[in-house]
């Protein structure tokens, strides 16, 4: 098995960010690259803030802490990032275009032994995979959001993805203080959100019907069904706009209708009403 010592994570946003500052708590050398400067800024200021929160609350040392920003880095240089990095995990926007491009390049500046991973929910590696030479080292690696918090990593395989690779990224995500998912066959939407997006659409449905209001079909899911957030707080949370972007490139992965969005999702992504990002989604934030 591969040993992993440097990980590199592209893409500064929310997941990129968290991914990142997961790695360096984990003990691994971290570094966070997006090509906006002004991304990068805020994902080591918003690092720095929650490093230093878990201080204040007693949950680390101010010495520990330290230790762990001096493995974390961020930088704007995409050849610098994975030059000498022993795991890459893409974390960009859901486009299977940004992606390949990416993995393309990724391909050709990472070390030769380097495994690249995605962490999309939606394209399975396949997807990106023959954009390199090295499809072997080719896997999904998909955190939940928060993904400092979201014990939860699903890893995908497809048809060429080596037994070694899987091992590498299983004891990986181990070492973070995850429980990995392995899935032996891709299918879009992996597991947690499959069953998730059962749920969802059946609490817009219910919405939609008249049936119960949204506080009251979240207030169910919380206090009947165990879960720590309802469907609608966990859109907002999410982002609508990262719901809407997911369930629209699982629809054009499989050209199944009933995987597109649902209209209501439609109308509030079109209005930019993404959630708690935005100061409005399914609740109102101002």
């Amino acid at each position: 098995m591969a040993e992993v010592k440097k990980i590199a994570v592209i893409g500064s946003g929310v997941m990129g960010r968290q991914i990142g500052m997961v790695a360096a708590v984990g003990g691994f050398e971290s570094v966070v690259q997006d090509i906006s400067a002004d991304a990068v800024a805020q994902a080591e200021q918003d690092m720095r803030t929650w490093l230093d929160g878990r201080v204040t609350k007693g949950r680390m040392t101010s010495e520990e802490a330290e230790a762990v920003w001096s493995r974390i880095r961020f930088t704007t240089d995409l050849p610098t990032a994975v030059g000498d990095a022993d795991l890459v995990i893409e974390a960009a926007t859901e486009k299977l275009d940004v992606k390949r491009s990416i993995f393309a390049q990724i391909d050709e500046l990472a070390p030769a032994h380097a495994i690249l991973t995605t962490n999309s929910s939606t394209y399975g590696s396949s997807f990106v995979a023959d954009a390199t030479k090295r499809p072997e080292q080719v896997c999904n690696m998909h955190f939940f959001n928060p993904a400092l918090v979201m014990k939860a990593v699903e890893v995908v395989r497809h048809e060429k993805t080596s037994d070694e690779t899987i091992e590498t990224v299983m004891a990986v995500a181990k070492q973070m203080g995850k429980d990995p998912v392995l899935l032996n066959k891709e299918i879009p939407g992996f597991v947690a959100n499959r069953l998730m997006g059962a749920i969802r659409t059946e609490a817009i449905n219910l919405y939609e019907q008249g049936i119960a209001s949204v506080e009251d079909i979240d207030t169910a899911a919380k206090s009947a069904l165990g879960h720590p957030m309802g469907p609608f707080e966990l859109m907002d949370l999410v982002g609508i706009d990262v719901t809407y972007l997911i369930r629209q490139a699982t629809y054009e992965v499989t050209g199944d209708e009933s995987e597109k969005p649902h209209p209501l999702i439609t109308e509030k992504y079109e209005a930019g009403e993404f959630g708690r990002k935005s100061g409005k989604g399914w609740y109102d934030y101002a």
